[in-house]
């Protein structure tokens, strides 16, 4: 559909058929601007939630909403935050997989480890952030996915269920579990504050 509407915007406005053809190619791209005005913050935050560095949200986002339009009328209506929750959870893991090598090739080309920030210059939100990320890590993508949508954006048990398509019982199990990792590692972070154990 999308594809027709692309062709559809070239078509000479002098030709008696242009004002049905510019209406199509109008209501063939409101969906899809629909779609990223109403949904854009909370794939943002479930990008940056599911561990894609601050840096490179911008382009997961970016990703995300490329690849919904790509696959525009295949997204059921109703279904939308579900279809793109699926896509964020793929396009985070392949953002922390790149990250992953990108710190490991530049740790072997500089022969140091990677320089962290400053604590000093970093503001309380960041360290907060910061945490939080570490304590997220810990999680495997499918305990941190239920623990992100339901902790973090408040979502119910049923409404997770349905984004993620899962049993509700499947995201109750998921949660339970993804709140005792983040105890657990957050006892962790309270007895050794630096991360590593004397």
């Amino acid at each position: 559909m999308m594809k027709d509407a692309r062709k559809t915007a070239y078509v000479d406005d002098a030709s008696a058929g242009s004002a049905v053809e510019a209406s199509r190619v109008t209501a063939a791209t409101i969906p899809f601007a629909k779609l990223v005005s109403d949904n854009l913050d909370f794939v943002w935050r479930c990008l940056r939630r599911f561990g894609v560095r601050p840096a490179d949200v911008d382009d997961a986002a970016q990703q995300v909403f490329l690849i919904a339009n790509e696959k525009l009328a295949s997204i059921r209506p109703g279904s939308e935050r579900s279809f793109l929750v699926g896509v964020a959870t793929r396009v985070a893991s392949h953002s922390r997989r790149a990250t992953q090598r990108r710190e490991a090739a530049q740790q072997r080309l500089s022969g140091y480890p990677p320089q962290s920030p400053d604590p000093e210059a970093l503001a309380r939100q960041a360290e907060a952030r910061d945490l939080l990320d570490r304590v997220l890590d810990k999680m495997s993508s499918e305990l941190r996915s239920v623990f992100v949508l339901f902790e973090l954006e408040e979502l119910t048990i049923d409404e997770v269920a349905n984004l993620l398509g899962l049993p509700r019982g499947t995201v109750a199990t998921r949660l339970r579990r993804a709140r005792m990792v983040f105890q657990n590692e957050v006892r962790s972070l309270e007895r050794f504050p630096g991360g590593r154990e004397p």
